[in-house]
Parts: structure tokens; C-alpha cells; sequence
């Protein structure tokens, strides 16, 4: 059987497989309850996996990986550690239960209706609507983008093509399923993953250009010091490394993934399983990317469209690492899985979101929920659409994860993490930490559009600076927070800080 045939019959039966689960979810997803946070009894071992699938996509895999990879050398794997340790261990032992318990008992299903629970008002949750909504848009492109690349080079199919079929797959499994159609494609995709990447591991370490594990690090070692890193250099690794990790902890679809687990005991088992979950595939797919250098000497020397452009330094390591047929089918089959379920995840969010807390309260109150499901299932149509029309623009995939990681996480991280814990701070705090944070983070997005060629001594054009601009973004939002609530309360603030409700009371 021809490699062509092998892949489309491997690609034909993942889609049967989405399409099966949502079909048979669609019957238990009736409400925007079911919609979009089933029935709040996720195990550890769904919840884990659907938090890392939604994690790690193809953008992890093709465009930070290789990017990094190249830029950074055998330094290119610590982003892969890092999100392990920091962007999955950590963010479940501090986030994952006190968030479970919150939202569980306050019925929460969204971002905006978490602020709007503990800091009350309308203008804040509006705000968190308008921001998840527009800026999930580019990071739900920059997935597009790198399935695309992979497809177009492994398969020489059109990449619009290739956009339109990722599309039609993930729109099946969200619009025909919802929350708990996600929930369970995440578990097999899981699995897929792991599965994937260890044998895509074992098979670029055997290849002819890297000539096994102990040569391939040694070359790797002495292309890395022939880069001569300097400290410009080592500044973008660390904030690359930051922000991809550090970054979950304020992203809505991520935040998202701790409302349905059962119980406090899932919770702890949940956090070793999504660790390990990161640590075999962002660990396994930076290590690949970092041997890059061992493909290539310039980035011209790749063909065609991917001339020059780190965005196809991955598909062609992959076509030139002579891998059998077989091998091409999973690894294409990983990849199409994690940018699935990567999109359903950003898609159900963005479209929920807006759904309950914008269109419904605020134009159609009188709507049920039967209703306001189907409203949701339509936005998510439409979200699909406008990331696939912003995805055929030329901007490279790292900046557009980049440019919406950065003003997402800059605007929710500290008001979000410091209102679980902290009694202290009020809404003056919270308004100031998603202000500054979002406008820290704004110009690198702001530079692309209208002023491309600006720049910052040192460091570069300013609109490939998202990760700099991220990090600076998520630490001064954590100081606005504290800084201003204390400053309110001196002042005398008539706003409550307290909001007993908010910490205390049992489970509903």
C-alpha cells in the first residue's frame, strides 16, 4: 500500500471515530449545562488527559518546537520541562482543587461569571466575555496553522484544504457533543498522543541524520555551542519557557478543564497523570524540535513553501527521516488529535462564554437553556469560521499563540489565582491587574498590525517579542493586584473586599 493510501485510510477512520462520539454524546447534550460542563463527575485519568490534549497541539509540536529548536539548540528542550513542572504539576496543586470547589459550589461555568461572582458588576464580566472571545480567535488559528504545514508537506495537499478538513472535524465534535464529546474523544486522543510521540522519539533518534540517542547528543551539544547564545538569546528561551508554561494558569479552555472533576481524590491523581502526560509529550516533542540543527544548516535548504520559515522545520525533518508508512499514519493522527481537541477546548470556551454571558443575559433573557445550547453550538460555527479566515494569514504560528497567550493570561492570571485564595483583594485590585495586564501585553499584537518594523535595543522587532512581553505582563498584573486592593482599602474603598460567600459554605 502507497504511503498516500496508508495516511487517508489512517485520517478516514479518525474522523469516523470523532464523529461517532459526537453523535452518541449529542443525546446527553441538550442544555448549556450539559454543553459545557456535563455533569461535573470527570475521573482523574479524562480530566488529566483533556487537560493535556488541550494543552499541546500542533503549535507546540510544529511551530514552538521547532522554532525554539532551531533559535536555541539542545537549550530548546527546557520549554518541554517547564511545562511539565510549572504549566501542568504546579498549576494543578495550586489551582485544581480550590477551583474545583469554588465553581462547584457557586455553579459557575465561566471566567466572567468566576469575577463577577467574587468582585459583582457587569462591566468585568463584559470585559472577560470581549477578551476570551477576539483573543482565542489567533491562538485557535496559529492550530490551524500548524496541522496545515505537516499536512501540505507529509501529504503535498493544499494547506486551505487541509484547514478546511481540520475544521469540518473539529466543528463535528463540538457542535454534534459539547463538553462531554470532548471529554471523551480527549481520553482516546490521550492515549494517541502518548502513544505517538514515544514512537516518533524512538524512530527521528534512529533516523540516518541524528545516528542514535548518544551520537545524536553529541552532535546536537556541539551545534548548540556553535550558536554562541548570548544574553538577548537566553532572555527569549526563559520567556519562551515562562510564558508556555506559566501562561495556563490564566487561559480560560485551560482554567476550564477543573470545573467537571468529581472529587477532591481525582484531583491528586489528576495532577500525577498530567504531569507525566506532559512531561512524554511537550518533553518528546521539544527534544525533537531541538535536533533540528541536525536536518539542516539554514533554513533555506528546506523546499518549497516552507523556504526559510521555521513553521515547516518539523514536516521536514519528519519526511526526510525516512519513516515507515505506518509510522507517517500515527504521527499524522497525533497531530490531527491534538489540534482537534485543542480546538474544541478554545472553541466551546469562546462560544459558551458569550452565549451565557453576553447574548443571553444581556439580549435574550428570557431564553431556556435548550435554547441558549443551541445558540452556543451556532457561535461555535461561526468561531471556526473566523479562525480559519485568520488563519491564512501570513503571520507565523509562535506569534499568534504568542500574541494571545500573552493578553489572555496578562489580563486573568493574577486576579483570577489571587481572588482563589486571598480575601484581600477587592475590585479596584482586579480591575487594575486585568487593565495593566492586558495592555502590558498589547503591544507586540499592536506593532504587527500598524507598526511592523519598531523595535527595542537588544531584543528585536517588538512584535516577535510576545513571549517578553507576556512574562512582563503576568508578573506586573500580580503586583497591580496586591498594590492597588491595599491602596483601595486604606483609601477606604466602598467596594467589599471580603465576599465571605465567595470562600465559605458546602458544596451545591
Amino acid at each position: 500500500m502507497s504511503r498516500e493510501t496508508v495516511i487517508w485510510i489512517t485520517i478516514g477512520v479518525y474522523v469516523v471515530f470523532i464523529a461517532t462520539i459526537g453523535l452518541i454524546s449529542n443525546r446527553k447534550s441538550k442544555t448549556i449545562t450539559d454543553f459545557t460542563v456535563g455533569g461535573r463527575s470527570a475521573g482523574a485519568w479524562v480530566s488529566a488527559l483533556s487537560y493535556g490534549t488541550a494543552y499541546f497541539s500542533a503549535v507546540m509540536f510544529i511551530g514552538y518546537a521547532g522554532g525554539t529548536g532551531w533559535k536555541y539548540g539542545l537549550w530548546g528542550i527546557l520549554p518541554g520541562i517547564g511545562n511539565a513542572l510549572f504549566g501542568s504539576l504546579l498549576a494543578w496543586l495550586v489551582l485544581a482543587r480550590r477551583t474545583r470547589e469554588v465553581t462547584r459550589r457557586l455553579k459557575i461555568k465561566s471566567m466572567p461569571q468566576f469575577f463577577e461572582k467574587r468582585f459583582g458588576g457587569q462591566p468585568m464580566k463584559l470585559f472577560c466575555v470581549a477578551v476570551i472571545f477576539v483573543f482565542l480567535l489567533p491562538y485557535s488559528a496559529s492550530v490551524y496553522k500548524g496541522l496545515t504545514s505537516v499536512c501540505a508537506v507529509l501529504l503535498g495537499v493544499d494547506e486551505r484544504v487541509c484547514m478546511v478538513v481540520i475544521a469540518i472535524a473539529a466543528a463535528l465534535i463540538v457542535i454534534l457533543g459539547g463538553y462531554a464529546a470532548t471529554l471523551k474523544a480527549d481520553f482516546v486522543q490521550g492515549i494517541i498522543m502518548l502513544v505517538g510521540v514515544i514512537a516518533l522519539i524512538a524512530a527521528v533518534v534512529r533516523c540516518q541524520q541524528v545516528g542514535g540517542l548518544s551520537a545524536g547528543l553529541e552532535a546536537i551539544s556541539r551545534k548548540t555551542a556553535d550558536l554562541q547564545l548570548g544574553p538577548a538569546e537566553h532572555i527569549g528561551l526563559w520567556a519562551t519557557v515562562l510564558m508556555t508554561s506559566f501562561g495556563t494558569w490564566g487561559l480560560p479552555q485551560m482554567i476550564h478543564k477543573y470545573y467537571g472533576i468529581r472529587d477532591d481524590k481525582e484531583v491528586h491523581r489528576g495532577t500525577v497523570i498530567s504531569t507525566v502526560f506532559a512531561l512524554v509529550v511537550a518533553g518528546g516533542g521539544y527534544f525533537i524540535g531541538s535536533l533540528s540543527r541536525l536536518f539542516y544548516n539554514s533554513l533555506e535548504e528546506l523546499p518549497g513553501n516552507g523556504m526559510g520559515k521555521t513553521d515547516y522545520l518539523v514536516p521536514n525533518m519528519l519526511a526526510s527521516a525516512g519513516l515507515s508508512n505506518i509510522l507517517v499514519g500515527i504521527v499524522l493522527v497525533l497531530l490531527i488529535a491534538a489540534s482537534v481537541s485543542t480546538l474544541a477546548s478554545i472553541t466551546i470556551t469562546a462560544s459558551s462564554t458569550l452565549t451565557m454571558d453576553f447574548v443571553q443575559p444581556r439580549l435574550f433573557p428570557a431564553m431556556d437553556k435548550v435554547k441558549s445550547a443551541w445558540v452556543t453550538k451556532g457561535l461555535c460555527l461561526v468561531f471556526v469560521i473566523l479562525s480559519y479566515v485568520i488563519a491564512n494569514s501570513h503571520t507565523p504560528i509562535l506569534d499568534m499563540m504568542s500574541y494571545s497567550w500573552g493578553i489572555l493570561s496578562g489580563s486573568f492570571l493574577a486576579p483570577y489565582m489571587i481572588a482563589l485564595y486571598w480575601k484581600g483583594i477587592n475590585k479596584a485590585g482586579a480591575w487594575a491587574g486585568m487593565l495593566g495586564g492586558f495592555l502590558i501585553a498589547a503591544p507586540p499584537v499592536v506593532c504587527k498590525l500598524f507598526f511592523p518594523e519598531a523595535a527595542l535595543p537588544q531584543l528585536g522587532k517588538i512584535a516577535d517579542l510576545g513571549p517578553h512581553f507576556a512574562c512582563l505582563a503576568m508578573v506586573l498584573s500580580i503586583a497591580l493586584c496586591v498594590a492597588v486592593s491595599l491602596i483601595a482599602k486604606k483609601a477606604g474603598s466602598p467596594a467589599p473586599a471580603p465576599n465571605p460567600a465567595f470562600y465559605g459554605g458546602s458544596e451545591g
